[in-house]
């Protein structure tokens, strides 16, 4: 194991800036969220830890890139950032999300509060689920895993010409397996910066789907049944469990995020790390560190306590609706929902400990 450590200095530049302008606007905001941000180059911080790297096959190994501090974020030109008349991120669902019809709207239901907590300040609406048939996307079978795949540059094509004309971002969200060209074996999502458009798949977040009794497999394709979208009818959809949300969550935050123009962090553990594989992504905290946090402060312009408060709200009013889902025997729309919030609550005594630190009384720490 592998820990990235990047000295205290590194990280004040990166995350304050030496430009005079970003310092006078660092130096404006509450002494709370000075005092919370400043954990960033805290040597012993428990709220904000170095990276890990676990293999040679981990993103940050596998995919050098340049690391992208708060300055450079803001003076990045290509950068989207939300007007008074595109203020909105639309949710479309692509195919069925659920095994019922009740489980797939909780889940939509509860990906769009997640959005409205996560990126607090702009609205968050649902369109009207479609299916895979009405994108005209190419499709085919994973040679690997023998599982349908879906083309996601079609895809973000077809959101492209749909974007409504408010939109910050339209974001496409799905139970079917993704790729991004013939010769890549899937990915998890693909965005354009440039278009405000996004398609993320959850078909690999299910605890089967690297099992070799994963009921998702299906026969190679026919030639002739290359543009035939019957092939996606009663496509397989995996349980819907509370692991299963905190990943899709995290996912969309994630590539959302990139939307705004925040590009793979390399600081500190954080959400906008980059992934490779399921390991790494849950490895992947749910959080971002307080670099990418400002960044994302800067684009919409919330307040950074009322921001840890809505997520609190969020985790404490729709814990008690999660859904799970049940046998494929059994497709009652009546069906209950239990609570399941396990994989969320470390998440949620992280966030307790952010706004304890955002409303303690007394001096913030000095970022200069």
């Amino acid at each position: 194991m592998q820990t990235i450590r990047h000295s205290e200095q590194t990280l004040k530049t990166a995350l304050i800036s030496k430009m005079p302008e970003l310092v006078s606007q660092y130096e404006n905001f509450g002494a709370g969220e000075r005092r919370l941000m400043n954990e960033a180059f805290q040597p012993n911080s428990t709220l904000f830890e170095p990276i890990t790297l676990q293999s040679e096959s981990d993103w940050i190994t596998s995919h050098p890139e340049a690391p992208q501090d708060f300055e450079q974020f803001f003076n990045d030109p290509k950068r989207k950032i939300p007007s008074a008349d595109k203020h909105t991120i639309y949710i479309q669902p692509i195919g069925s999300l659920g095994n019922t019809r009740i489980i797939s709207e909780e889940y939509i239901k509860w990906l769009k509060g997640y959005c409205e907590a996560f990126f607090y300040g702009l609205a968050v609406k649902l369109l009207e689920p479609i299916p895979v048939s009405t994108t005209k996307c190419s499709f085919r079978v994973n040679d690997n895993t023998q599982n349908l795949q879906i083309h996601a540059g079609d895809i973000l094509k077809f959101l492209k010409r749909k974007k409504p004309g408010n939109a910050f971002c339209v974001v496409g969200i799905t139970m079917i397996d993704l790729y991004p060209r013939d010769s890549w074996n899937f990915v998890f999502g693909q965005a354009s910066l440039t278009d405000g458009v996004g398609i993320f798949s959850f078909a690999r977040y299910g605890s089967d789907f690297y099992s070799s009794h994963y009921e998702g497999k299906v026969k190679k394709l026919e030639r002739s049944s290359s543009s035939e979208y019957s092939v996606f009818d009663n496509y397989y959809i995996p349980e819907i469990t509370s692991i299963f949300l905190l990943r899709s969550c995290k996912t969309l935050a994630h590539e959302i995020g990139h939307i705004f123009g925040i590009r793979h962090c390399q600081w500190l553990s954080c959400l906008m790390q980059g992934s490779n594989h399921m390991e790494e992504s849950d490895r992947r905290p749910p959080h971002l560190c307080p670099i990418c946090l400002r960044k994302l402060q800067c684009a919409i312009g919330f307040k950074i306590i009322d921001r840890y408060k809505a997520l609190l709200r969020w985790l404490n009013e729709e814990s008690p609706g999660i859904p799970r889902v049940t046998p494929k025997s059994s497709q009652d729309d009546s069906v209950n929902l239990p609570n399941q919030v396990e994989a969320f609550k470390e998440w949620k005594e992280w966030i307790m400990k952010c706004l304890a630190v955002l409303q303690k009384e007394g001096p913030s720490s000095r970022s200069n």
